[in-house]
């Protein structure tokens, strides 16, 4: 049979039809793409000690098995306290902080806030039993602060050390540096 207004050269039958499945493949849901190194967005002022790719452990500070630090300040007996850089990194993105009030007490492994990220929510917990001095403001509108410069501007709550042996029993970097290498 042939096509009115066609090429004379085509010819169609006209019980015969041709399907054309297509397959298109779509990526797995299962595949996870390769990982890219982190990259860090400040460069640590003082002496680091660099455990794997995600965590930075400063020298000058005291660590506890919970991955918060404490960073002495220029006052006897005041730290700032906030977590690391492995923490923070295994958390993710930190979206949301809930800190304590200036003036709130707290013993030692007191739950003192919590931490929201992408990831997780969890508790924050104090190294050492203290007085809360100050909450940094900042990470109430740049919670994010925390991820980027966590032993710098991402500091949390600056504590005054109740009982300063408690200090003795925090690990120095070395020691918190074979914690994060076995976790």
């Amino acid at each position: 049979m042939s096509i009115p207004g066609a090429c004379a050269h085509l010819r169609v039958s006209p019980c015969r039809f041709v399907i054309v499945q297509v397959r298109l493949r779509a990526p797995s849901l299962n595949t996870v793409p390769p990982a890219r190194p982190p990259v860090s967005r400040f460069r640590a002022a003082r002496p680091v000690t660099q455990r794997g790719p995600m965590s930075q452990i400063p020298d000058d500070l005291l660590y506890s098995e919970e991955h918060e630090y404490l960073k002495a300040t220029d006052e006897d007996g005041v730290y700032l306290v906030g977590v690391t850089d492995y923490a923070q990194g295994e958390l993710g993105d930190v979206v949301f902080l809930e800190l304590p009030g200036s003036g709130e007490s707290f013993d030692r492994n007191d739950v003192f806030g919590t931490i929201e990220a992408v990831k997780a929510v969890s508790d924050l917990f104090a190294p050492v039993g203290g007085e809360v001095l100050e909450v940094n403001e900042a990470l109430d509108d740049d919670p994010a602060l925390v991820n980027a410069d966590p032993y710098g501007d991402g500091w949390m709550i600056r504590l005054r050390v109740s009982d300063p042996s408690e200090l003795d029993d925090l690990l120095d970097a070395a020691a918190y540096g074979e914690l994060v290498q076995g976790s």
